[in-house]
């Protein structure tokens, strides 16, 4: 089902979108702050490895022997306990050389007492992970290192070989010849104009194309290695998750709990009590035998006011639920599409209906969006799809704005973000500067 809808006559259509500013075309990579971070990783690992080496080694070597005695196992579950030292500092040296943040694994927590200790510190994966981290990270550092410095330096090498080759001892050909230029086969040197050209462009292809292209991947790589044995695993991650999503729960109900009370008390109530009041007045008047108009206003104005004490609670269970949810996501979807100021294309293709929570957060979901995108985009259309896929269901709202949406600016997103991980889903943003900007929500169908 696919409907585009305009906007209700008198709202207030977005502004057309900006024009797209120039960017400056990017430095060479050779130039770039973050190749010579890289390099300098490459120099620290390179210093660390085998410090890192040897732990892990005496830790196998000093506690296997000794691993019958109580000795033994205090040793290893204290070295193990100790390795995670090791995560500490790769994983700094990763954020402020690689600018890539790895977050830390949960915090050791020991059982009571010294058994409860000694076990603790031997079952401890992130520990493990840490000692097995130092073994191969050895192999990757030594290598990664190996090659971004044999590649600077053949390329620049080669790229002035034409000035320091003067300096070499002459060698003689097998023709009696006597030569000073580098000798890359029998009989071969690198002299005269068009060798030491052709050793420049090697050289210019060895030191601005291939080095960056090995020293910053090699980087990447010792990086995604980091992430994977000294970061939290998916399951802590997942729990992790679950935790700040249950304790954000927690405190938005609290919050929307005392918004309705504050509204009931302020709003709701004061009307309560001035019906019960007037009706009151109203009955007295009846006992005492007034039929006049003033007693006719009196309850004309009960009934307005019990009229208007209706709405406020229409509109605070409204704030809880809201009542078009009633018919389904898809007549919600429609009836915030029809409202909007900016035109919406709807395109729902989902046949089963999700549960009643999961309903209400992508409702919520698309119509916080679709506010975002008349508020801030500067677009002129925006286009909501929800489709099924993979037992999920995928709430993508996109506009066709200036982009550059931020979490952190005060859009609603990080609100949003965790809104949707109450239920597990997940958020993804994607905006460009110049646009456009889409948002996908993904949320479990039961």
């Amino acid at each position: 089902m696919t409907n585009t809808y305009a906007p209700e006559p008198g709202a207030v259509p977005g502004s057309r979108p900006a024009a797209v500013t120039q960017t400056q075309p990017r430095r060479p990579a050779f130039f770039r702050r973050a190749t010579w971070r890289a390099f300098g990783y490459h120099g620290v690992t390179l210093l660390l490895a085998p410090f890192a080496l040897a732990y892990a080694v005496t830790t196998v070597s000093l506690g296997a022997p000794l691993l019958v005695t109580v000795v033994g196992l205090v040793i290893v579950a204290a070295m193990v306990v100790a390795g995670r030292y090791w995560g500490t500092v790769n994983r700094s040296l990763t954020s402020s050389l690689l600018d890539r943040h790895i977050d830390a694994p949960p915090p050791f927590t020991p059982r009571r007492g010294f058994f409860g200790f000694l076990w603790s510190g031997l079952a401890d994966t992130a520990g493990w992970r840490a000692i097995a981290h130092m073994v191969v990270s050895f192999v990757t550092s030594v290598t990664a290192a190996v090659l971004s410095i044999t590649f600077l330096v053949t390329g620049l090498g080669c790229m002035t070989h034409w000035y320091w080759s003067q300096w070499l001892p002459a060698t003689q050909a097998s023709d009696g010849s006597w030569h000073r230029g580098s000798m890359i086969a029998p009989d071969v040197f690198v002299e005269g104009f068009w060798w030491q050209a052709a050793y420049v462009g090697v050289g210019v292809l060895m030191t601005f194309v291939l080095w960056p292209a090995i020293n910053n991947g090699s980087a990447r790589l010792q990086a995604a290695l980091t992430a994977a044995l000294l970061g939290p695993t998916a399951a802590q991650v997942r729990v992790r998750d679950l935790e700040a999503s249950r304790s954000s729960s927690v405190t938005t109900a609290d919050a929307r709990l005392a918004r309705i009370e504050r509204d009931l008390h302020d709003g709701t109530q004061a009307q309560l009590v001035a019906i019960a009041m007037k009706l009151g007045d109203a009955r007295d008047r009846l006992s005492a035998g007034e039929t006049n108009e003033d007693l006719q206003r009196l309850l004309d104005s009960a009934h307005g006011t019990a009229k208007d004490a209706l709405a406020d609670l229409r509109g605070i269970a409204r704030g809880i639920r809201p009542a078009v949810l009633n018919d389904g996501l898809d007549a919600a979807l429609e009836s915030l599409a029809a409202t909007s100021p900016l035109p919406v294309e709807l395109d729902y293709r989902l046949v089963v209906r999700p549960a009643p929570a999961v309903e209400a957060i992508a409702y919520y979901s698309a119509a916080e969006l679709v506010t975002n995108a008349v508020k801030h985009s500067r677009g002129s259309a925006v286009r909501i799809s929800v489709a099924s896929e993979g037992g999920q269901l995928v709430l993508n709202v996109s506009d066709n704005g200036t982009g550059g949406a931020n979490p952190a600016a005060g859009s609603g997103l990080a609100g949003l973000a965790e809104r949707v991980r109450t239920v597990d889903g997940t958020l993804e943003l994607d905006s460009p500067a110049g646009g456009p900007t889409t948002v996908t929500v993904r949320l479990p169908l039961a």
